[in-house]
């Protein structure tokens, strides 16, 4: 088995646990701890002890998203073509990683304990199950500086369900994203693990094969129905929303981040924003 720094890999019995860990970073998606995961999710798939898979976060989240606080460069330093080059790499990416998390072999529950924002969050609705903490916070605050949304929200929650938060970057509680659909269940923070493995256990006594085919019918239909080619379009247009995020909307936020550091970005960001809905937390 691989030797991981930014994820743990526990298997107990017929379920593997894999636990991102960076509590320091609220579970940022660092490139290396994206990597780790995808290569942990890999090696599970030849693995024969496992049957079911559970995702979780170290600390007070399951993840913050992807991780932008060392980014302090100002964005409209770049030409327009690197600018452009360099979104686009990062961007195409994501297609292959969430089919890789929809489209594998073995049930995937996602257990979110408190913050799951932006890319964590997408990893939240590519799982097969999801079960949220009282205590989870949800949302997309990327949005508020020029940056993109997934498909996978519209797909799953619904048109209006995701413009609402997709388009405001506004946070929202656990009892809302069972509402709309984001998760299948709310659970007490104590008994979030405890419940994600009763799951995780009942899954696994379901032959291998009937859970590998019967993933592979609804992930291939889904496909069938253009999931992979509106991932492709997402991000293309995501590589020109990241391009955008250069015009006199955004000017003060890189000057925040210039005289104060990422928190006094994320200040300048979000304070025109508050109070958050669903209460203090968020």
């Amino acid at each position: 088995m691989p030797e991981f720094e930014n994820v743990l890999y526990e298997v107990e019995g017929p379920v593997l646990t894999i636990t991102l860990n960076r509590p320091e970073a609220l579970n940022a998606l660092s490139p290396d701890l994206e990597r780790e995961l995808h290569e942990a999710l890999n090696h599970a798939k030849t693995d024969d002890a496992v049957r079911s898979i559970i995702i979780t976060g170290a600390g007070r989240a399951f993840s913050s998203g992807y991780d932008i606080s060392g980014d302090s460069s100002s964005r409209s330093r770049l030409p327009t073509s690197g600018h452009l080059k360099r979104w686009w790499d990062s961007a195409m990416r994501n297609p292959d990683m969430i089919m890789n998390v929809m489209g594998h072999p073995k049930p995937i529950i996602a257990a979110i304990n408190g913050w799951c924002i932006g890319g964590g969050f997408w990893y939240s609705l590519a799982c097969d199950v999801t079960i949220a903490a009282e205590n989870a916070t949800f949302g997309q605050p990327e949005v508020r500086m020029t940056s993109n949304t997934t498909v996978l929200f519209a797909i799953l929650c619904g048109w209006k369900n995701a413009h609402r938060y997709a388009l405001t970057g506004d946070h929202f509680d656990a009892a809302e994203a069972l509402r709309i659909g984001a998760v299948n269940e709310v659970v007490p923070a104590d008994r979030l693990m405890e419940r994600a493995r009763q799951l995780a256990t009942r899954l696994a006594q379901v032959p291998a094969e009937s859970v590998r085919l019967n993933k592979a019918i609804t992930t291939y239909g889904l496909d069938a129905m253009g999931l992979r080619a509106a991932l492709n379009m997402n991000g293309v247009l995501s590589s020109i929303v990241e391009a955008s995020n250069d015009g006199p909307d955004v000017d003060h936020l890189e000057k925040a981040r210039a005289e104060g550091g990422f928190g006094s970005f994320l200040k300048a960001r979000d304070d025109p924003f508050r109070p958050e809905p669903f209460g203090p937390r968020s």
